[in-house]
């Protein structure tokens, strides 16, 4: 399924067979998860992606052809892959690996670095082709349509996480994939978790309250204790301040997404005393190592709802318009 222009529907089109190059993994794609960075890279929100575009970064398959050197051990990865693994692919597709960012540990902020199903081709297709030393095993308890979700809601969510530390009472401003994922690790962690929706959505605020946090209400609300650190996850940017006028003494507010509309102004009394703003942006390979050896654990639960891949804009479509019951799932090549 290609998208030849922003904010045009994808096209169902015959292309040819990727060939896996120096260091890469020929991938059938099983299921490829759709994200809503796919919507923004539809949208035209996304500044210069690659046209014509295959979409699609939450990608699960089996390796089918292994390019000459893909199995070189880096000092960050250590994976190896064989003819049949199964292997995850995520939205960080390649770094230079020689920036200061990345020989300082941030290679998720190389200047030089690609984007799966944004500035390289992703998984909206039969086969793809990625760099073997930014695919990932996945862990056995989950099949492919289960695991999809977790390559970038999962991923990029642990990221926005684990930059709260040790906070004990955890604010997430929208509920949606991300969000979901990331409050069963926080609940497996002991935190308090308190969740705002969109003001009057009560069934996202019970579903929230089953799950196991302590307090959820609307976003135009305050919680009934000041929080240690939240995660902005909608693409929002009113919530922000709302979140930041919500935190205690030295407390740090997330913004976990790639896309977000503009952050009003708001009171210096409310940033003062030692309160953050800051973003997670991408991930690293670290980053993803240890999501999937605590994903199992808790176990991590996702919530799917599946199409075939020729609806892969019917899927989109629903998205946008909030209709989902759960993350889109692609369902690309069947066993």
């Amino acid at each position: 399924m290609v998208l030849d222009k922003p904010k045009q529907p994808l096209q169902l089109r015959d292309v040819p067979k990727p060939k896996p190059g120096r260091g890469q993994l020929l991938v059938r794609v099983s299921a490829c998860a759709v994200c809503r960075t796919d919507l923004h890279v539809v949208d035209g929100e996304l500044p210069n992606p690659k046209l014509p575009l295959i979409l699609g970064h939450q990608i699960v398959g089996r390796v089918e052809k292994i390019g000459e050197h893909a199995n070189f051990k880096s000092e960050i990865s250590n994976q190896k892959f064989a003819i049949g693994d199964r292997v995850g692919i995520p939205w960080l597709g390649w770094t230079d690996g020689e920036c200061a960012y990345c020989r300082s540990g941030k290679e998720n902020l190389c200047d030089r670095a690609r984007f799966t199903g944004y500035t390289i081709d992703g998984g909206y297709g039969e086969y793809t082709v990625a760099e073997a030393r930014f695919c990932f095993h996945l862990p056995e308890r989950y099949d492919d349509v289960a695991v999809a979700p977790l390559l970038c809601a999962g991923l990029i969510g642990y990221r926005s996480y684990r930059k709260t530390g040790d906070a004990r009472r955890l604010g997430i401003y929208g509920f949606g994939n991300a969000a979901h994922l990331i409050a069963q690790i926080a609940l497996y962690e002991g935190r308090d978790l308190f969740v705002f929706t969109r003001p009057g959505d009560t069934a996202t605020q019970q579903a929230a309250r089953k799950l196991g946090a302590v307090w959820a209400g609307g976003s135009d609300e305050l919680p009934p204790e000041k929080l240690d650190a939240a995660i902005v996850f909608a693409s929002v940017g009113p919530l922000v301040p709302a979140a930041l006028h919500a935190l205690a003494k030295g407390g740090i507010v997330i913004c976990g997404g790639i896309h977000m509309s503009d952050i009003p102004s708001f009171p210096y009394a409310d940033l003062w005393e030692e309160r953050v703003i800051t973003s997670a942006a991408n991930l690293t390979r670290r980053d993803g190592e240890e999501f999937f050896e605590i994903a199992p654990r808790v176990p991590v639960q996702t919530k799917t709802e599946t199409f075939p891949l020729e609806q892969a804009n019917t899927a989109l479509d629903r998205f946008h318009a909030g209709q989902l019951n759960g993350t889109a799932v692609l369902i690309v090549n069947a066993k």
